[in-house]
């Protein structure tokens, strides 16, 4: 029946598939910043909190009875070193911007979301009235201050940011959290790229500014990246995650997140916790061979490489798949222009991260 669409997609050479790549394959590809998700030990133990608790599947909603003493344990880890009065665990991250924009934008209030924000809040978006939403340029305060400006809503202003932008790498910059204060805006960040690989306790972009908590602040985080999981998390003041709890259609009516893999999640906190300086030196150390190798200055491991051709963009994938090597190709709707996505991620050999900058380098050159 979508026939006719689904070749206008593959002409266009952005037909996309799932594929189980093989596993000989070194991962330049993935969201796994940390190397976590091979990590056996912190497995072995998620398992072994699991098996001590007296169900293993989560049930029901959290509301309901699906609420654990490993979601709790785990809430109130991730508040007391991220700094926050309460958190809630949500099902992914794609759940949790759902939650936090169709629930907190109420009426009368006003949404400036970046223009580059992950793809789920910008859906989450259109479950508001067209009026409510401003979209600002990416990462520009001065755009977003002049858009502050000249709103008259006399309703709550919120706004919504990426710590670090997942296709280009950019951090959000310091003088947004400025403006949510100035223009006492409720300020909602999506720490999904940026919790477990910046900042000097890797927790994210507010301890990479060192910005104090303030209870306009909400900082979401994901379990499937840098913390080698699966699942999210909202933080923020104590009337913000119980009026999400009670307004949130994603926390009430979905069965809650998974015990393993917030147990998974908890013991991964810890580990990075525990390792930060070892683990700071591994990144800082990639980001050095990036800046060598391909001449880009990037302060997160996502490492956009413009191609701008749909069909040279998979033709370089699979030239470094049959070298060794798995990076994104990333094409539209997701992206502007065709980009290779090279993750530096810090299990990586760095005579192996080497290699492959080279070959992109050269591969790039010749399009």
């Amino acid at each position: 029946m979508y026939e006719k669409e689904l070749e206008i997609i593959k002409k266009s050479n952005r037909f996309r598939n799932r594929v189980v790549f093989d596993e000989n394959l070194l991962d330049l590809a993935s969201n796994d910043y940390l190397g976590l998700a091979q990590n056996k030990k912190l497995f072995k133990k998620a398992y072994k909190r699991v098996l001590k608790n007296h169900y293993f599947s989560p049930k029901a909603s959290m509301l309901v009875n699906g609420y654990s003493k490993i979601h709790q344990k785990f809430e109130k880890l991730l508040c007391k070193v991220n700094g926050f009065e309460k958190g809630v665990i949500v099902g992914s991250g794609f759940l949790a911007n759902i939650s936090m924009i169709e629930a907190l934008v109420r009426k009368g209030d006003i949404l400036f979301i970046d223009e580059d924000y992950h793809a789920s809040g910008i859906l989450a978006s259109k479950l508001l009235d067209s009026k409510q939403v401003i979209t600002f340029l990416h990462n520009d305060e001065k755009d977003l201050e002049k858009k502050l400006k000249d709103n008259s809503s006399k309703g709550r202003k919120i706004i919504a940011i990426e710590g670090v932008y997942s296709m280009s790498g950019n951090l959000a910059k310091k003088e947004i959290f400025e403006l949510a204060k100035k223009y006492d805006s409720l300020l909602i960040v999506d720490e999904a790229h940026s919790s477990g690989v910046i900042g000097e306790n890797l927790l994210g972009i507010f301890d990479y500014y060192k910005i104090k908590i303030e209870k306009n602040h909400i900082k979401m985080g994901t379990l499937g990246k840098a913390y080698g999981s699966y699942g999210a998390y909202i933080l923020g003041s104590k009337s913000i995650i119980e009026f999400l709890q009670n307004r949130a259609k994603p926390i009430i009516y979905s069965t809650a997140p998974s015990l393993f893999d917030t147990a998974l999640g908890y013991e991964s906190l810890k580990y990075i916790i525990r390792n930060k300086k070892l683990l700071r030196q591994k990144i800082k150390q990639n980001l050095s061979i990036i800046q060598s190798y391909l001449g880009i200055n990037s302060r997160s491991l996502i490492i956009p490489i413009l191609v701008d051709d749909n069909k040279k963009v998979l033709e370089i994938q699979n030239i470094l798949k049959n070298k060794g090597f798995l990076v994104g190709a990333i094409r539209q709707p997701t992206v502007k222009k065709a980009i290779i996505r090279l993750i530096a991620k810090i299990d990586i050999e760095h005579d192996e991260l080497k290699k492959a900058c080279n070959l992109i380098k050269d591969l790039n050159a010749n399009k």
